[in-house]
């Protein structure tokens, strides 16, 4: 029969319009002015704090809207932003830096929608307002710091293999290794090739039993990638401990991070947080030496003065076992004696290390280091210049009490917050090499609003313009067209918040497109209609061959524009990307809509039923 679909058609056609208008409703709620609460380096967040957090907001008298724990995360919701900042306000003098607070906007969906998962589209910074960071990360400090590692490497290896030197030092990215007996050229060489593949070496032109070594520059490449890849997987951690939705942390180019946060309104809290470029070194403890040597100002061979966050002094190993950047899991635990400790584990290469030294220094302390780099502003010479600090300081010692190498407990701590503590230091993961934050830019919501009500207001112009056309001249089938046009735009917004895509002005610009795209298929079938009818056929068949020979029409334009798109989301950036994802969901809800649900309301207008005229 024609002009007819079978039942499980017309429910499959209905069930995706029902769908996507659930999944899109969430779009219609807007923002709630809220504070989010989380763990800080000192603090976890249990549900006995949320409670008491609660009784402060109820004790100043602020109307709360909402109040979730979920994760050891708080999150509180408010009707306006002026009790948000009293909140704010509140909290922070309450707490003070026990607890990470931050400002920010949450999604107001109702809980009913909520039970089906649905949640809104996310908002991009130029339509939500928030901050945008620039870092460039410091490639020179990850090579120089790999460098001083394979240099203590080398000594070490040295004095293993029995080897006897008269110096080993490093000058100018170049380890010199003067040899005291020529016999042994040929030995060290061999072992230095076997267990040092990453470094190039060289005999010295100009002197004699000396070798030069250095790291090759496919490892100087590798650590530059290790470097930033490790760098973003620290920074989205401390972007999680605040529970930032939707952040976007992306590369540029080799040695730069782009970092946005939409919605954050704190905004120096969120730099305070990036801007924080701390590192981990675990060092054996010097029990050979007397401290107050090194107090003093006198050297010790092969050992540093450091202090712990008490003041006291202490004398560590110059060689470092395992960095942070070599820590992939930490958690607070209790040892046997039911004292608190830490839980780590190490990845392959930092196993392999701590597995050999501890085998060799059991019963010896061993101390983490945490190392901070701050900057700072000076005037020199009349002019203001930024500089870096370096800082230092031992957060932890604790005794080897056996062999160990993948996973392991750090013991000897002091309290359970200072367990506590330690594990999420370790956890968030420490930045392979230092970051500048080089630029950075604030929107403020007003002007995402603005953003937003002129990309909402150009598709409904865009759209009515449609609509008026498609009515006037196609009539009722220009009335179904349009139904089907309304239809594909909820589509469209509820496959982009099913999926949780970012959504952006250029995306905004791709549904703009759409609009204007998603007609033409209609129009291809309605002038088709309109000649079969002048070539005599039934108003019936007229229908049957408008769809049936426009399809291959349609399909063939829509799928070249869908290789576009597609070539534009795979070597796009950002903004790019955000277009062609909206312009790709737009064009295949497009075929459906215009297809198969055009043709099912003019099956239930048209079909079944003998007509002489079409309103066309």
């Amino acid at each position: 029969m024609q002009n007819h679909f079978p039942l499980w058609k017309n429910l499959m056609i209905l069930m995706v319009f029902a769908i996507g208008t659930l999944y899109a409703l969430p779009n219609l709620f807007g923002n709630d002015p809220s504070i989010q609460l989380a763990s800080s380096a000192t603090t976890k967040l249990d549900q006995k704090q949320a409670d008491a957090i609660k009784a402060e907001l109820d004790k100043a008298g602020l109307p709360i809207k909402e109040f979730e724990f979920k994760r050891n995360k708080v999150l509180v919701r408010f009707n306006n932003t002026d009790d948000q900042l009293k909140a704010s306000d509140l909290l922070k003098s309450k707490l003070g830096n026990n607890i990470t607070t931050a400002l920010n906007l949450a999604p107001a969906t109702p809980l009913w929608l909520r039970a089906f998962n649905a949640s809104p589209m996310y908002l991009g910074l130029d339509l939500r307002g928030g901050v945008h960071f620039l870092l460039e990360v410091d490639m020179p400090a990850a090579i120089k710091q790999a460098e001083e590692r394979a240099y203590m490497d080398v000594k070490a290896a040295l004095r293993s293999h029995k080897i006897y030197y008269k110096s080993v030092t490093k000058e100018q990215g170049k380890i010199k290794v003067i040899l005291k007996n020529s016999e042994d050229n040929i030995a060290t060489q061999s072992f230095l090739n076997s267990d040092f593949r990453e470094l190039s070496m060289t005999e010295a032109s100009d002197a004699e039993n000396t070798l030069l070594l250095s790291l090759s520059q496919k490892k100087q490449q590798d650590i530059r990638e290790f470097a930033l890849d490790q760098n973003m997987t620290t920074l989205r951690n401390r972007v999680n401990e605040i529970g930032v939705a939707e952040p976007v942390i992306q590369q540029q180019g080799d040695n730069r991070i782009v970092i946005q946060l939409p919605g954050i309104q704190d905004t120096t809290k969120a730099k305070e947080i990036l801007g924080k470029t701390a590192t981990l070194e675990y060092r054996l403890v010097d029990v050979e030496h007397d401290v107050q040597t090194a107090v003093k100002g006198l050297p010790v061979i092969g050992s540093r003065l450091y202090h712990e966050t008490d003041g006291n002094p202490i004398l560590l190993k110059r060689r470092v076992i395992v960095t942070g950047a070599e820590i992939v899991d930490a958690a607070y635990t209790m040892d046997e004696n039911n004292s608190p400790a830490v839980s780590i584990s190490l990845n392959g290469i930092g196993a392999k290390k701590m597995g050999k030294l501890t085998q060799k220094n059991v019963g010896k302390p061993m101390a983490v280091v945490f190392i901070e780099y701050k900057t700072k502003k000076r005037i020199v010479n009349g002019v203001k210049k930024e500089f870096k600090e370096k800082i230092e300081k031992v957060i932890s010692v604790a005794t080897i009490q056996g062999v160990f190498s993948k996973r392991f407990q750090t013991t000897g701590l002091g309290s359970p917050e200072e367990a506590r503590t330690l594990s999420l230091l370790l956890r968030a993961g420490a930045l392979a090499a230092p970051v500048d934050i080089i630029e950075e830019r604030t929107v403020g919501p007003s002007l995402g609003q603005d953003n937003i009500d002129k990309g909402f207001n150009s598709v409904m112009v865009g759209l009515a313009l449609v609509l008026v056309f498609m009515l006037v001249y196609y009539r009722v089938f220009g009335f179904v067209a349009n139904i089907a046009l309304a239809f594909n735009l909820v589509i469209i917004i509820a496959v982009l918040s099913m999926i949780q895509a970012t959504l952006t002005l250029p995306g905004i610009a791709g549904i703009v497109l759409t609009v204007g795209m998603a007609v033409d298929a209609n129009v291809l079938i309605f002038e088709r209609i309109k000649e079969e009818i002048k070539s005599g056929n039934t108003p019936q068949s007229s229908i049957f061959l408008g769809y049936e020979k426009a399809f291959s029409t349609i399909f063939d334009a829509n799928i070249t524009t869908l290789l576009v798109a597609l070539v534009l989301f795979g070597f796009g950036t950002g903004p790019i990307k955000g277009f062609a994802i909206t312009l790709s969901i737009g064009i295949l809800s497009s075929m459906f809509t215009s297809i198969l649900g055009t043709r099912m309301l003019i099956n239930i207008l048209y079909g079944n039923r003998r007509i002489e005229k079409l309103s066309l």
